[in-house]
């Protein structure tokens, strides 16, 4: 079962009702104008693949209880008005290929847990608050094509864990507080913004 309702003017706040609609596998909500908080219900949906609720006005903070979708393959929340921090229950996703939190006002820390998502594809963090180093954790997610942390508040060197990411198309990193200097492997990486130097071959 699906639920398409994306590029509507549907107000109000989700609701946590679609927690009890136990075989949905595509939740569609972007691009409206969907207020309040995402229901933990929506945890119980184990049957579900995709969640999209990105383009909307939603506040609060992101559930906890989204790391029991199991079945998860995609998820976006971007441009919304989220705040809190990145749940590390996110990392227990072993299915899941694309995450997009950009666009909101995240804060704390990227947590290491999401080293453990190895399908990773997509990984987009941009335009929150996000705090403290770079993960080296990352530097396992050996699938990933684009990685985009840009306008933060990171601070540290570039990990040389990082330097596993050999498959990357797309790396952001500018509008940080980035130390030190880039793997010199990078340089092949066709589209880089950072605020920081190759390192020498």
């Amino acid at each position: 079962q699906d639920l398409v309702l994306d590029n509507n003017n549907l107000t109000g706040s989700i609701p946590p009702e679609l927690g009890n609609l136990l075989n949905l596998q595509m939740l569609y909500l972007h691009s409206n104008w969907l207020t309040g908080v995402i229901p933990a219900e929506l945890g119980r949906l184990s049957n579900l693949y995709l969640l999209d609720i990105g383009r909307n006005d939603l506040t609060g903070e992101i559930p906890l209880e989204l790391g029991n979708l199991l079945s998860l393959e995609q998820v976006s929340l971007s441009n919304n008005q989220l705040t809190g921090s990145i749940p590390a229950e996110l990392g227990n996703l072993p299915n899941l290929f694309n995450l997009y939190l950009d666009n909101n006002r995240l804060t704390g820390e990227i947590p290491a847990e999401l080293g453990n998502l190895s399908p990773m594809l997509y990984l987009y963090l941009e335009g929150n608050q996000l705090t403290g180093e770079i993960p080296p954790e990352l530097g396992k997610l050996s699938l990933l094509r684009e990685l985009n942390l840009s306008d933060n508040e990171l601070t540290g060197e570039i990990s040389t864990e990082l330097r596993r990411l050999t498959g990357l198309e797309l790396l952001h990193l500018s509008g940080n507080q980035l130390t030190g200097c880039l793997p010199a492997q990078w340089r092949e990486i066709a589209e880089i913004r950072a605020d920081v130097p190759h390192c020498p071959p």
